[in-house]
């Protein structure tokens, strides 16, 4: 049975009394930029008006110290949580486990990084205090990255623009406040292939931009390389649009059209033209067109198939921090996604 908690507000509105902000911090392999990263995110929460906090951390099956440094953090500050999934499952679905173990009024997402500064967090709140439902971060600027990355980053959000069902906001990331109410709008929705900023736009609500000066990253590499962003890609276009299947149609209708008329050409310059070269022609690109149609029909394919298999979204190793006192998530149901192989409270 789930324990008595603080009803949320409705959408966008204040809470009653003291309410509860929960950030979820998504973690991998950030040994070298945690310990710094708690301190700030302490630091620009613990002056909130009216509000008290918790602090989820979800550690993504990292292989360096992170985890370690996490549980030492976690028995230091009774506002920390701890999930650890038992392995990598992409920061996805790790936000995805920390927002269903997340029991605030309202819930910010931030990366380990120390990109997305914490001390935005209070303007967001207080744009939530006056209504909003989604209050998310809009780059500025972005330092510290190389132009094929900045070059990368507007194509992507071009593509999307034109192609996606939801207007989603170009130089975003994962990093907003969401009301309660979007919070669970958003676990209502059962998919694997998540994408989260396209997930949390489609809920609708009342959403608006907070401009910031996105920095460099404190320490580390980035977890961001090539193939992942075209993975991020491919996931945001195949979720949020059917275009793809509709060009297909029409590169078939163009396909044929060029086929009859070169199939006219072939009947007036066949003396010219060997009639083996302009089959080679026609056979390579049919060939390609096929290929192609192919490619798009399995991603989807690929989609529908893992979701019949109705695999839990993520397993957890461990969990602390939950249901010991100070306000904390012990107040939020088992979380859905990871109830397999989930470890006991601690």
């Amino acid at each position: 049975m789930e324990p008595d908690r603080q009803e949320p507000p409705p959408p966008g509105g204040s809470p009653k009394g003291r309410g509860l902000l929960s950030v979820v911090v998504p973690c991998f392999d950030e040994e070298a930029v945690i310990g710094e990263a708690h301190r700030r995110l302490a630091a620009a929460l613990g002056n909130l008006p009216g509000m008290d906090f918790e602090l989820v951390y979800v550690d993504d099956g990292s292989r360096d110290a992170t985890p370690r440094l996490l549980r030492e953090i976690q028995r230091a500050d009774r506002r920390v949580r701890l999930v650890v999934l038992s392995r990598n499952f992409g920061q996805d679905l790790a936000i995805t486990a920390g927002l269903e173990h997340a029991a605030g009024d309202a819930v910010v997402l931030i990366d380990a990084d120390l990109q997305d500064p914490p001390e935005v967090i209070p303007e967001m709140v207080e744009r939530w205090r006056q209504g909003v439902a989604v209050a998310y971060g809009q780059r500025t600027e972005r330092e510290g990255e190389s132009r094929f990355k900045l070059w990368t980053a507007a194509a992507f959000y071009r593509l999307i623009a034109r192609v996606s069902e939801v207007s989603i906001p170009r130089n975003t990331g994962n990093f907003r406040l969401m009301d309660r109410a979007v919070v669970d709008a958003f676990l209502s929705m059962p998919e694997s292939a998540r994408f989260v900023r396209g997930m949390v736009t489609w809920t609708g609500f009342r959403q608006e931009p907070v401009p910031f000066r996105r920095a460099a990253r404190f320490a580390g590499d980035t977890k961001w390389p090539l193939r992942h962003m075209i993975r991020l890609g491919l996931d945001a276009v195949f979720s949020f649009s059917d275009l793809p299947l509709r060009l297909l149609t029409w590169l078939g209708a163009a396909a044929l059209a060029a086929g009859l008329v070169g199939a006219g050409v072939l009947l007036a310059v066949r003396p010219v033209v060997g009639a083996s070269a302009t089959v080679v022609v026609a056979a390579v690109f049919l060939g390609g067109v096929q290929l192609l149609a192919a490619g798009v029909l399995g991603e989807y394919l690929g989609r529908i198939y893992r979701e019949v298999r109705r695999r839990p979204l993520y397993l957890v190793a461990e969990r602390l921090g939950f249901g010991t006192g100070g306000g904390s998530a012990g107040g939020r149901r088992p979380p859905s996604g990871g109830a397999a192989g989930r470890a006991p409270a601690a």
